[in-house]
C-alpha cells in the first residue's frame, strides 16, 4: 500500500521548484516581500551607509537598497521602479538589494492604482538616482581633490580619468555620508540607459515559483488568531438579533463579536456583522456557518438587477445633464442611428482574497500586515477606526496575488485591527472567495445610449452619448447619484472622434452597492459602448471597420475637452505633456490592422473586430479572430495588440501587462457578470462568476509596443479597454448578428 502524505500548495511549490532547475533563476534581491538576511537596520546606518534620499541607501559593501515605494501585485513594479532609480544612479544590477517600503506619507503617493506608478514617478524616480550619483561624486572628488566636474559614474563607481583612479560606491559611503544631499540633479541622455527600455526578469521570479512568496494570507505572527466573519446579504444592512450558541461550541472558537454597525457613506469602514475568532481557520469558518443570525437588509433589500437595468436604459434614454457640448448635436441630417449598450457589474475577483493581520500593543500602537495597494489610506483608516493617531499604526505591505482595485480599499484591514484590539491578541482576517464577490466594492453598472447623424455621403456629422450608472462617489458621498467629475474623464470627455456636432450627456443612477474601481474603471463601459457603436456605423454605411474607425479617428490633432465646456483633468497630468492625440490613436490601429493581417480572406463563420481606446494616458488598439461553430458558440481564436505608452521601462512587463488584459478583457467580455436578488449579490465563486478558462484562451495573443520618447503612460490598466469590443464587433463580422450587452454568455455564446 502506498503511503500518501498530504502538503500543501506552498510546500509543493518549494519542492517541485527545487527540482526543476533550470526552470528557475536565482536573484541577488530582497524578493517576496521579506527582509534580506542580515539588511541594515535604523541603528546601523548612520555608520556604516549613506541615504542621499527616502528612496536610496548605500552600504559600506557596495551594495546600493532602494525602496519600493508601490505595492507588487505581479505588474513587476518591485522591478521596474528600481530599474528607473538603478539607471540614473549607474548602479550594477546584480549589486542592488529591493526593500519594500511601510505606509508613510514621507515616500509620496503610494496608491498603487490607476496606473501611476510610472507615469508619475518616473521623473521623481530618475531624481532620486541621480541625487544619489552625484552625492557619490562628490564624494570621490572631495577625497582626490579634484573638481567635480572632472569625475563621472559608471559601473557602479567613480572615475577620474585625468589621474586614472577610481573608486567603488561603497568605498566613498564614509566620505559622502558627511556631506550635504543635494536636491536636484542632471539627468543621463536616453542613448546612455542601461537598464530603462530594457527587457529584465522580475527580482520577484525565484519567490513566486518556489513558493517563497509571501502574501497578506500567509502572514503568520506569534500567538495569532484566525477571524471569518458573516456580513448582511444586503449592502448598508444590520443585524436584528443573533445566536451564536452552536458557533461557541465548535472546536478551536475563542470567541464571537459583534462588528461595529456599518457607516452612511461607506467609505472604506467596516461594515458590520458577527466574527468568530477561533485558533485556526477551518474552525473559524465552522464556527461562522454555525452562527443563527436575523438580518435587518434595509433600505438596499429592494435592489434586484432585472428591473434596476430598466431603470438605468430608461435614464440612458432621457435627456441628461450636457457636460461636453460641441456644435449641434440636434442639427438635422439625412440618416439618423441610434443602439443602447448595457454592461453589467463586475467584481475584481483577484485570485488572493483580502487578507489583513493585525496587532495592538499595550500602547494603543497597532501594526499590520495586508495585501493592500494603498498603505496610507490603510494607516489612516486603521486609525481611525482604533481612534489613535496613525503615526501609532505601522503598515507593512506584503506581496499581492492580484489586486485590480480592491485591495486599494482597506476595510478588510480595519475590521483586523479592530478585531485585534477587541480580542487583545493579534487577529488575521481572510476573506471567503464568496464574501469578496458578494461584499467587495464592485465594478459599476451602465446604460450608454447612442445616437449618430449622417449627411448624404456617409459622414458622420453629429453625436449624442448619454452615460448612466451608480457612481464611485456614493462610496463617499451621501446620496451621490450622478458621475464624479473624474469618472467622465475616462472614455467620455475625451471623445476622439472627428464629429462636428457633439454633445455628450451624464443621466441620473442610484447605488446599491458598495461602488469601486476596477482595472480601467469607467472605460470598460465606455469603450465597450463607444467603439461597438463605431463599428456598428461602419457597417450601416457599408465601410470596411478599419477604414471607418480611422476615419472617425480623423486627422492628427490635439484635444483640449476644456474648450468644449467640459472639466477634464487627464488623469491628473499636465494636458500639454500628456495631449490627447489623435494621431498616436490612429497610428496603433493602423498597427494593429497591420499585425493581424486586415484584410486577408477568412474562412466562413470566421471574422475580424478592431477597437481602439487611450486611457490612462496610453494609446491602445486590439483585434480579435474569432468564429462561432455549429452549437453557436463564440470562440476566440487570436489576438492582437498595439500600445503606445510614450517611455517604456520594462518592455517584458508590458507585454506581461497586455497578455494579462486580453485575458482579463476577455473574461468581462464573455462571463463577467455580478446580478442581485433582494439586494444580495447572487454570485459566489468561479462557478457562478466564471473566469477565461485555459481551453478558452487564444491559441496565440500578440503584443506590440510603440517604441516612443513622450513622457510614461500607464500600462497595467489601458489594455483592458478595447478588448470587448474587439471580441463583439468581430462576432458581428463572424455571423452578422449585433450584440449591445455583455456578458456574451447571457446570449448563448459561451
Amino acid at each position: 500500500m502506498n503511503n500518501v502524505k498530504k502538503i500543501s500548495r506552498r510546500e509543493f511549490m518549494k519542492r517541485t521548484g527545487q527540482a526543476s532547475g533550470g526552470l528557475v533563476f536565482a536573484l541577488s534581491f530582497a524578493s517576496a516581500c521579506q527582509p534580506e538576511p542580515g539588511a541594515v537596520g535604523p541603528a546601523a546606518k548612520a555608520a556604516s551607509s549613506v541615504t542621499p534620499n527616502v528612496y536610496v541607501n548605500i552600504r559600506k559593501d557596495g551594495i546600493v537598497e532602494i525602496i519600493c515605494h508601490r505595492s507588487e501585485m505581479g505588474q513587476g513594479i518591485r522591478t521596474s521602479l528600481p530599474q528607473v532609480i538603478a539607471d540614473e544612479l549607474e548602479a550594477d544590477w546584480d549589486k542592488v538589494q529591493v526593500i519594500q517600503a511601510i505606509g508613510h506619507e514621507k515616500y509620496g503617493d503610494q496608491n498603487t492604482d490607476g496606473s501611476t506608478s510610472i507615469r508619475k514617478h518616473f521623473d521623481l524616480l530618475r531624481n532620486a538616482g541621480a541625487t544619489a550619483r552625484e552625492m557619490m561624486i562628490a564624494a570621490a572628488a572631495s577625497t582626490w581633490g579634484v573638481p567635480a566636474s572632472e569625475c563621472n559614474a559608471r559601473e557602479h563607481a567613480v572615475h577620474h580619468a585625468a589621474s586614472d583612479r577610481s573608486a567603488g560606491y561603497g568605498e566613498l559611503v564614509a566620505v559622502a555620508a558627511g556631506m550635504p544631499q543635494p536636491k536636484t540633479a542632471a539627468f543621463k541622455a536616453r542613448e546612455g540607459y542601461r537598464y530603462i527600455g530594457k527587457p529584465m526578469d522580475t527580482i520577484d521570479g525565484m519567490a513566486f515559483t518556489t513558493g517563497r512568496a509571501m502574501y497578506g494570507i500567509d502572514t503568520v505572527v506569534p500567538d495569532m488568531l484566525y477571524a471569518s466573519i458573516e456580513r448582511c446579504p444586503a449592502f448598508g444592512g444590520t443585524v436584528k438579533s443573533y445566536d451564536d450558541t452552536a458557533a461557541r461550541a465548535v472546536a478551536g472558537v475563542v470567541d464571537v463579536l459583534r462588528m461595529p454597525e456599518p457607516t452612511a457613506p461607506a467609505f472604506f469602514n467596516i461594515q458590520g456583522g458577527i466574527a468568530v475568532i477561533a485558533s485556526n481557520t477551518w474552525s473559524a469558518a465552522e464556527g461562522r456557518k454555525a452562527l443563527a443570525i436575523e438580518w435587518d437588509r434595509g433600505a438596499n433589500a429592494v435592489y434586484e438587477s432585472e428591473s434596476y437595468k430598466k431603470t438605468l436604459i430608461a435614464s440612458a434614454s432621457a435627456p441628461g445633464t450636457a457636460v461636453l457640448t460641441r456644435g449641434d448635436a440636434d442639427v438635422k441630417t439625412a440618416s439618423v442611428h441610434e443602439a443602447i449598450y448595457y454592461a453589467p457589474h463586475l467584481s475584481q475577483a483577484p485570485m488572493e482574497p483580502p487578507a489583513a493581520t493585525a496587532r495592538v500593543n499595550a500602547d494603543g500602537s497597532c501594526e499590520v500586515w495586508a495585501c493592500v495597494q494603498d498603505p496610507q489610506a490603510t494607516r489612516d483608516t486603521v486609525a481611525a477606526t482604533l481612534g489613535v493617531d496613525k503615526e501609532q499604526v505601522t503598515v507593512n505591505v506584503t506581496l499581492l496575488g492580484g489586486g485590480f482595485g480592491r485591495k486599494s480599499k482597506p476595510d478588510f484591514a480595519a475590521e483586523a485591527a479592530w478585531l485585534a484590539r477587541e480580542s487583545g491578541k493579534p487577529v488575521k482576517v481572510t476573506w471567503s472567495r464568496e464574501d469578496d464577490i458578494r461584499h467587495g466594492y464592485l465594478h459599476s453598472v451602465s446604460a450608454q445610449y447612442y445616437r449618430a447623424g449622417m449627411d448624404a455621403d456617409g459622414n458622420t456629422k453629429s453625436w449624442l452619448q448619454r452615460t448612466s450608472f451608480p457612481t464611485i462617489m456614493s462610496t463617499f458621498a451621501p446620496d451621490a447619484n450622478h458621475p464624479g467629475g473624474f469618472e467622465l474623464d475616462l472614455g467620455l470627455l475625451d471623445s476622439p472622434w472627428h464629429v462636428p456636432n457633439m454633445r455628450l450627456e451624464t443621466c441620473d443612477a442610484k447605488a446599491h452597492l458598495r461602488i469601486g474601481w476596477l482595472r480601467s474603471v469607467c472605460n470598460v463601459f465606455h469603450a465597450f459602448g463607444a467603439c461597438s457603436f463605431v463599428d456598428e456605423l461602419a457597417h450601416v454605411k457599408g465601410e470596411d471597420p478599419k477604414d471607418h474607425l480611422l476615419r472617425m479617428i480623423g486627422p492628427a490633432r490635439k484635444i483640449d475637452p476644456a474648450t468644449d465646456g467640459a472639466k477634464y483633468t487627464n488623469y491628473g497630468q499636465d494636458l500639454v505633456i500628456h495631449p490627447i492625440d489623435t494621431g498616436r490613436l490612429a497610428a496603433v490601429a493602423k498597427k494593429v490592422a497591420e499585425m493581424a493581417g486586415w484584410g486577408r480572406e477568412l474562412p466562413k463563420g470566421r471574422g475580424l473586430g478592431i477597437a481602439a481606446h487611450r486611457s490612462f494616458l496610453s494609446y491602445v488598439a486590439a483585434v480579435a479572430e474569432v468564429s462561432v461553430d455549429e452549437n453557436g458558440k463564440l470562440i476566440v481564436h487570436e489576438a492582437w495588440t498595439c500600445i503606445d505608452a510614450g517611455t517604456v521601462i520594462n518592455p517584458d512587463r508590458v507585454q506581461a501587462q497586455m497578455e494579462g488584459a486580453t485575458i482579463f478583457g476577455m473574461s468581462l467580455a464573455l462571463h463577467g457578470e455580478i446580478t442581485a436578488k433582494d439586494g444580495a449579490v447572487v454570485q459566489g465563486n468561479f462557478d457562478s462568476y466564471p473566469m477565461t478558462r485555459m481551453n478558452e484562451a487564444p491559441d496565440a495573443i500578440h503584443c506590440h509596443i510603440i517604441e516612443s520618447d513622450a513622457p510614461p503612460g500607464g500600462v497595467g490598466e489601458p489594455g483592458v479597454p478595447p478588448i470587448a469590443p474587439a471580441i463583439v464587433n468581430a462576432y458581428f463580422a463572424a455571423s452578422g448578428k449585433r450584440v449591445r450587452e455583455l456578458p456574451l454568455r447571457n446570449a448563448g455564446l459561451t
